[in-house]
């Protein structure tokens, strides 16, 4: 795992400067899964994008296969096609991004409020010790605030990752990574790896032999 976070601040030397909040956020999610939680995810336009795709590298395999034990793989034998089955699953970090659910949000923004709609989620889905990653390239998107006090009121860690300054968000979260950079797509220009260097420690943890 430290070979992995070491590429990263290789590759990004910009991003060794948040060395500590990042060890402390691979902490605070390593928290999460080892007590059986799940991790929430949300953001705004690009950053929705990457509630998506951060859900992609948790929920199935990212650099390993992730392949079932064969105790695992025995409880689908009774099916026909049980040997399919087990053979296609892979093993997952339990992630759900919030900004998938048009229904539901469509709704509530015009039921109720459109600021609340990742909140209401959150005090739906959430759960005492899950994590909820909040994107905010500016750290004050009042609907990602809304979401990270709702999780913080319901005793969930809140990992931000956020531009130099840390916004508004930052007084809610367990850990804020203040990216170094304050335009937007520059934030998300680190987002990315970052994300990943992260999913790919999880699953180093969990999944490697």
């Amino acid at each position: 795992m430290s070979k992995i976070f070491n590429a990263l601040y290789d590759k990004y030397p910009k991003i060794s400067n948040c060395k500590t909040d990042i060890e402390k956020a691979f902490q605070c999610l390593t928290n999460t899964y080892d007590n059986g939680g799940k991790v929430l995810i949300c953001g705004n336009g690009g950053s929705a994008a990457d509630s998506e795709h951060i859900v992609g590298e948790l929920m199935k395999g990212f650099n390993l296969k992730r392949e079932l034990s064969p105790s695992e793989k025995a409880v689908f034998s009774k099916y026909e096609n049980g040997q399919y089955i087990a053979n296609n699953l892979q093993k997952a970090l339990p992630a759900i991004s919030l900004v998938s659910q048009t229904s539901l949000i469509t709704a509530f923004a015009n039921d109720v409020a459109a600021d609340m709609l990742f909140a209401q989620q959150v005090y739906g889905y959430a759960k005492k010790n899950d994590t909820l990653i909040a994107l905010t390239t500016s750290g004050n998107s009042q609907n990602i605030i809304n979401a990270a006090r709702t999780a913080e009121a319901l005793g969930c860690n809140v990992l931000s990752i956020t531009g130099k300054g840390g916004g508004e968000i930052k007084d809610n979260s367990t850990v804020c990574i203040r990216l170094p950079a304050i335009s937007p797509y520059e934030v998300q220009e680190y987002t990315l790896p970052l994300y990943h260097a992260l999913c790919a420690a999880l699953e180093e943890r969990y999944f490697s032999d």
